[in-house]
């Protein structure tokens, strides 16, 4: 080996060494820094529009987003962790229990006697299991609580990418430079159009499935609060999980309007629940078109893997990083086979 090779090799390990050393101090942030961005490319248009330029409305704007994402999140993990807690002091008392059906159910149009015979079974052997698993479910549940307490720092997860993200976009014109320039340096002259592609994802991802799911989620709870439906919360942080990865969210409030004809004395009033959260479940089928833009189109298995590995990967907080840079990936792949370019 001469010393030219030598040399070269040198340069590579110690340039290998610092990029992975980098990488390693950096990934405990690579979530919040994704969402950061994620947040700063979607919001820019109103903001260039609106705040840019005033040092007073970019900090007006800063409190009142963060309330917004702050007050309902709040409401809702605390309104989940309120029922877990719940759940946890009827199995350690040995009093819990799925309520058994009232004659109602039976009168749902098509399956409701079916409805009525396995949930009243299901009350059955829900209670005379509580009783004999109780230490292990109450381990299980203890884990839960956990786990919702763990979705409330991810609401401070949130709160810090979207700061951060206000002062991405207050540099955002040093900011696209630097990635027009990375991008070219990486790609060739075809880096532009690789950013606008990545830009243009990232903001119909967002608008087209995120703040639809966030949409829905949030009627949801209003719904599932005013008509006093238990596990309000819980049910909310399900909507919001099928919306995300794009399974009928219907499936989701099937349980709610079950417990609805159960709990509630007025048949009426259940009808009326009933049709707001049949609704509500269906918004996403008029929303999306309306939201999507540029006929981006992500196959849902794309979705579907980049929220489970997101939440893998990052926590609750991967369920939309990872969402978004699987969808970006996808259209930028999409984007480079079928390109008429054969360098």
């Amino acid at each position: 080996m001469n010393k030219s090779t030598l040399t070269i090799f040198i340069r590579i390990a110690l340039v290998s060494l610092l990029l992975i050393w980098t990488f390693k101090l950096l990934s405990p942030f690579i979530g919040v820094l994704a969402w950061a961005v994620i947040l700063a490319v979607s919001i820019y248009p109103f903001y260039k529009k609106r705040i840019e330029g005033s040092k007073l409305k970019s900090f007006i704007f800063s409190i009142v987003v963060i309330a917004i994402m702050a007050v309902p999140s709040y409401m809702v993990f605390s309104s989940a962790i309120e029922s877990t807690t719940e759940v946890l002091k009827d199995l350690k008392a040995g009093t819990f229990e799925i309520s058994p059906p009232s004659e109602k159910v039976r009168t749902l149009p098509l399956f409701g006697e079916k409805l009525y015979r396995e949930w009243h079974q299901l009350s059955i052997d829900t209670k005379e299991y509580a009783i004999d698993h109780r230490e292990y479910l109450l381990e299980k549940g203890k884990n839960i609580f956990g786990s919702l307490l763990g979705l409330m720092g991810t609401l401070l997860l949130f709160i810090v990418s979207f700061i951060i993200a206000v002062v991405f976009m207050s540099n955002a014109d040093s900011s696209y430079g630097t990635a027009l320039k990375f991008a070219k340096k990486v790609i060739g002259k075809d880096g532009e159009d690789f950013v606008i592609i990545s830009r243009n994802t990232i903001r119909s991802v967002v608008k087209g499935i995120l703040l639809v799911a966030i949409i829905q989620a949030l009627l949801s709870f209003i719904g599932l609060k005013i008509a006093g439906i238990p596990l309000a919360g819980l049910f909310t942080l399900l909507v919001l999980f099928c919306a995300i990865i794009q399974v009928p969210v219907t499936l989701a409030v099937i349980p709610p309007i079950a417990l609805a004809f159960t709990l509630m004395e007025n048949t009426t009033h259940a009808i009326i629940f009933t049709i707001y959260i049949v609704m509500v479940s269906l918004l996403d089928n008029f929303l999306k078109p309306i939201m999507l833009s540029k006929g981006l189109k992500t196959p849902t298995v794309i979705i579907f893997l980049g929220a489970i590995g997101g939440v893998m990967l990052h926590g609750i907080i991967g369920l939309f990083v990872g969402t978004v840079v699987l969808a970006i990936m996808h259209q930028i792949y999409t984007s480079w086979v079928n390109s008429s370019d054969d360098v």
